[in-house]
């Protein structure tokens, strides 16, 4: 009885397998990956086989795709432990060697059962049909690619900045930061009683206390989120202003040379 009992709970977690991995590709998919890709990735993170492919980076830098894989990878450690449990309840309890290589054989077609009903393209199509919807249905998963959408390339980044008491920001309203002349754009400001307040005007007020969400080049944004309320601040703020110039006069360049380029049809 108890071999019997095993096998059961082996199917079992050999089912919940195949649905995991693909709840996962289908949660991947919507992220933007391939098909393929996606399922690669889940299998390959739910097996823990590690490989590592281009695929893998865009997962890494993906903050929800790396929220998936890691949901993955806790739940193949449970899933490995219930499948070993499983094989030795079932092959080392009581009972003959005609008993265990029934027991062998229940197993083999089970296995070859669940690897047809996997390969079933029609079935794996209502399946992600009905996976797609539930999670668009009954989570708040965001899948959009933040990073992709504003193109965080060249150096640039969105990060948050916490106000404090001494800071070069604090007290002060937008207008008069001139953080625009700096190539920093503060997209929005998290109170400290947890209100938000999106797309601010040059007339808000920063306050101690306030979480800024800015975007401009990350060496920047480091120096802003350390920069105290002092002459040396304003020399900072000052340099940074002249840092930007320079760097809008090479952008500049750059984009006068991709111009002619494409008038001489050079870049289609």
């Amino acid at each position: 009885m108890a071999g019997v009992i095993g096998i059961i709970a082996l199917l079992t977690v050999l089912v919940l397998s195949l649905i995991i991995t693909r709840v996962a590709t289908v949660a991947l998919t919507m992220t933007g990956l391939s098909e393929e890709a996606a399922r690669f990735q889940a299998r390959s993170a739910f097996t823990g086989t590690g490989f590592t492919t281009s695929e893998a980076e865009h997962v890494v830098n993906h903050p929800v795709r790396r929220r998936i894989i890691m949901a993955l990878m806790i739940l193949r450690s449970a899933g490995l432990v219930t499948i070993i449990l499983s094989l030795i309840l079932s092959f080392l309890g009581s009972g003959s060697e005609i008993a265990k290589i029934t027991r062998l054989g229940w197993l083999a077609g089970g296995v070859v059962v669940l690897w047809l009903i996997s390969s079933s393209k029609t079935l794996e199509r209502y399946m992600s049909r009905a996976i797609e919807w539930a999670i668009r249905r009954w989570t708040n998963l965001d899948v959009r690619d933040y990073a992709s959408l504003l193109r965080l390339s060249g150096g640039y980044n969105v990060t948050e900045i916490h106000v404090r008491e001494g800071d070069w920001l604090a007290c002060k309203d937008l207008k008069s930061c001139y953080l625009p002349e700096e190539g920093i754009t503060i997209l929005g400001i998290i109170r400290a009683d947890g209100s938000y307040v999106g797309v601010p005007k040059g007339d808000t007020e920063i306050y101690p206390g306030d979480t800024l969400i800015v975007y401009g080049r990350a060496q920047k944004l480091q120096e802003l989120d350390g920069r105290r309320a002092d002459a040396a601040g304003d020399k900072a703020h000052d340099q940074a202003v002249c840092e930007q110039r320079q760097h809008i006069q090479e952008q500049d360049q750059r984009e006068r040379e991709f111009k002619r380029k494409r008038e001489a049809g050079l870049i289609k």
